[in-house]
């Protein structure tokens, strides 16, 4: 090891090379703390060059390798497992903007909100947000396929990627930073390594879809009687409003009163109780676009039916604000609540409704005073089912039921043909349920992919799925 982080230091500077245990402390851990790894040490590079050399010494030591950006991942899958990491916040680059062909050249360690900085300066749009949008780089996105809160209209991460340049286990950099819509010459490499999780390679740079940017935006916040009713008003928008439809989220009256009671300028935004909330917005790039003309329209016929209960519009680009700040603050509202078991699972949409309710009665009846705060991105079918301990609970106590409640959860789940890793990825926290749902002859495949690329095991070990032998062992 001393030999390999001698080389390191002569070829990315000595300053870029932490091995004092207060310097390494903050890489090894992720921000829910449900798991701290270990490290020898924490390399900077400064270039995919760097990069490429750094994984060439590991491989040559044998020496495993795990990849960070913003360490914003919620499943452990940056924690390290030992041996090298890479910490790729100096590759921080917005390479390239080209407003005719509507694309960014970015390197995997620029912020999120810099690319959207960026991109709007030059008119345009680059529409992948999600709460950590400050601290998340652009490489945790792809390798996690992020979501987020406007899939409806622009997909997943995946959907964005036109080209990717990837460092592979052996060091050698596959150069397919392709600016192009259409390019069938052969198989689509960048689609094995979005959403692998640096298991497959390191993602050091992407060429990424931009859009125009909406003229015209407006939210609503409206109050239904249930889930069904939720879902009705996302049939009746989606068929309305088409690709204007660019948000529909969902939340509980357990959360909205959460967040009125832990967020500081809160304010209740409709009259009285209702069953479900939902969040609407509508955005158009369109010249002569009124999306709240639109969202007026479909409103008033839903309330007629009987479908909404109440609604409100916002009338300024500050009250649209407002109206996401109550969604937004959901996670930090419910961690005021006390511990927390998360799942974060996709549904066929048809099959929403009847999820909620019998995996929240499920939940409720196998730990009574359970608090089930179930919501998020009602619209593309991808639910944050999370369960809050009942008040005077020791959160150990609780935290030590996850297994137990992720059995009840995921069998539901699993026999109404959906996924319990929605938009998260599987990282450590997953794996297991990854070999319990998965289906067997998939499950070879992800087997076979990880041997081909990565045969000697070194990148990001124990992620995902089982490498070689030596990688069987790890929770």
């Amino acid at each position: 090891m001393d030999g390999l982080l001698d080389a390191l230091r002569a070829r990315l500077g000595a300053a870029h090379i932490l091995t004092a245990a207060e310097d390494v402390e903050p890489y090894l851990a992720e921000q829910r703390r449900l798991y701290r790894g270990e490290a020898l040490a924490v390399a900077r590079p400064g270039s995919t060059e760097e990069v490429a050399f750094a994984v060439r010494a590991c491989a040559e030591a044998g020496v495993p390798v795990v990849a960070q950006g913003g360490n914003t991942g919620l499943v452990g899958g940056g924690v390290p497992r030992g041996g090298l990491v890479l910490a790729l916040a100096r590759m921080n680059r917005v390479r390239d903007i080209d407003p005719v062909g509507a694309t960014a050249t970015v390197e995997a360690g620029a912020i999120l909100s810099d690319l959207q900085d960026a991109a709007e300066a030059a008119g345009l749009l680059f529409p992948l947000s999600y709460a950590s949008r400050g601290s998340a780089r652009i490489g945790g996105g792809i390798s996690t396929n992020a979501g987020g809160v406007q899939v409806l209209s622009y997909g997943n991460a995946r959907d964005l990627v036109l080209g990717l340049e990837v460092v592979l286990s052996d060091g050698r950099v596959w150069n397919g930073l392709r600016h192009l819509r259409k390019d069938n010459a052969g198989y689509d490499l960048k689609q094995l390594f979005i959403g692998s999780e640096g298991t497959l390679g390191i993602v050091t740079a992407a060429v990424l879809r931009l859009f125009p940017r909406p003229r015209s935006t407006t939210v609503a916040f409206a109050g239904l009687a249930s889930p069904e009713r939720a879902l009705a008003l996302f049939t009746r928008m989606r068929d309305a409003c088409d690709r204007d439809l660019t948000a529909f989220e969902v939340m509980p009256p357990f959360g909205l009163d959460i967040v009125l009671a832990h967020t500081p300028g809160a304010v209740r935004p409709l009259e009285g109780a209702h069953g479900a909330y939902a969040l609407v917005e509508l955005a158009s790039a369109r010249p002569d676009a009124d999306t709240r003309a639109e969202m007026e329209a479909v409103l008033a016929a839903a309330m007629q039916a009987g479908i909404v209960e109440d609604a409100t519009i916002g009338a300024s680009e500050a009250q649209n604000q407002a109206l996401w700040s109550l969604r937004e603050a959901m996670p930090a509202a419910q961690k005021r609540e006390g511990a927390s078991i998360k799942h974060d699972v996709s549904l066929p949409l048809a099959r929403l409704p009847a999820f909620l309710a019998e995996a929240s009665a499920a939940c409720e009846a196998a730990m009574p005073g359970i608090r089930v705060c179930a919501f998020g991105h009602f619209g593309d079918g991808n639910i944050h089912f999370n369960l809050s301990q009942p008040p005077g609970m020791a959160r150990e106590a609780f935290l030590a039921e996850w297994g137990r409640f992720n059995r009840i959860v995921h069998d539901i789940v699993h026999a109404m043909g959906g996924s319990f890793a929605a938009e998260h990825g599987v990282g450590l926290l997953k794996r297991a349920e990854l070999e319990r749902y998965g289906d067997p002859v998939g499950l070879d495949l992800m087997r076979r992919l990880k041997a081909a690329l990565d045969p000697a095991g070194i990148l990001n070990p124990g992620k995902v799925v089982a490498g070689p032998p030596s990688d069987r062992g790890l929770p």
